[in-house]
């Protein structure tokens, strides 16, 4: 394949060229933002709508978590390390911003670790286990297109300044994510018979999951856009499938969730309140 037909370059026109850890930088972006609720917003739509995207973010964090030390190439591995570190920022900003205006007063950690599965708001695509390579690639690259293009609408316009300015900041590193996914989805596709054939299997497995994307944040028009370019390029096929029964938004969550966080808060829990 030659270079000038990489879909993926295409999919990063008009972006940031930088690619790395983009979550683990020092700059602050809500320097000098005001963190009021402005007037004419609904605080309680506001923090459901940071916590829903805070929990997209720590459960993708995680999983991506689980691929160190398992990664097909050291390279990926820290890629994908870096892409969960990311989301992790991004999910750091999004559930403090959750505490501040829904009168808990909860900070971030309280939200990450002190809750059950039930009471967290993350789609279900986020939290099915990693399977192999192709799956998690077929997932990033569905996630990431769907978050970029929310995260597009935020920074365009959302009333409420902090929820602006973390999604402005997001929306370079999601265009990084996007497009890692979409360069090894045609890699593997338009690779050999057996890479195809999982690719494709990858796609298939999450096609029941991503119309609760389009539930959580009505942006179908753009994010199959970029599907159907990518999936072209990697002669694949993007399939139709029954909606799975549920909504993560709603607190229903599959199986899987349960385990992760058990996982994830289980230091929290035995020494609440700890320091390190």
């Amino acid at each position: 394949m030659r270079e000038d037909d990489h879909v993926y370059l295409s999919l990063s026109e008009d972006q940031d060229d930088s690619r790395w850890a983009f979550g683990t930088g020092f700059e602050d972006p809500l320097h000098g933002v005001d963190t009021a609720v402005p007037d004419g917003v609904d605080a309680a739509e506001l923090a459901a709508l940071c916590l829903g995207l805070g929990d997209d973010a720590l459960v993708a964090a995680q999983r991506l978590a689980e691929w160190c030390t398992r990664a097909p190439e050291l390279e990926e591995e820290v890629a994908l390390a870096n892409i969960g570190l990311d989301l992790l920022g991004q999910a750091r900003l999004l559930l403090t911003r959750a505490g501040q205006v829904d009168g808990s007063g909860r900070g971030e950690d309280d939200l990450a670790y002190l809750r059950e599965p039930h009471d967290y708001r993350n789609v279900r695509l986020a939290e099915l286990p990693n399977g192999d390579f192709a799956f998690s690639m077929a997932r990033l690259l569905v996630f990431s297109a769907h978050r970029l293009a929310v995260f597009e609408r935020l920074a365009a316009g959302h009333p409420d300044p902090v929820l602006r300015a973390v999604a402005a900041k997001g929306v370079k590193e999601l265009a990084y994510h996007r497009q890692y996914a979409a360069e090894w989805v045609v890699r593997l596709g338009d690779g050999t018979d057996e890479s195809h054939r999982r690719m494709q299997e990858g796609l298939d497995a999450i096609a029941p999951y991503v119309e609760e994307l389009y539930r959580a944040a009505d942006v179908r028009d753009e994010v199959e856009a970029v599907l159907a370019q990518v999936v072209e390029a990697a002669a694949l096929t993007m399939p139709s499938a029954e909606p799975m029964a549920g909504d993560g938004r709603a607190g229903q969550h599959t199986p899987c969730l349960a385990p992760l966080l058990f996982e994830m808060q289980e230091v929290a829990r035995a020494l609440p309140g700890g320091r390190w």
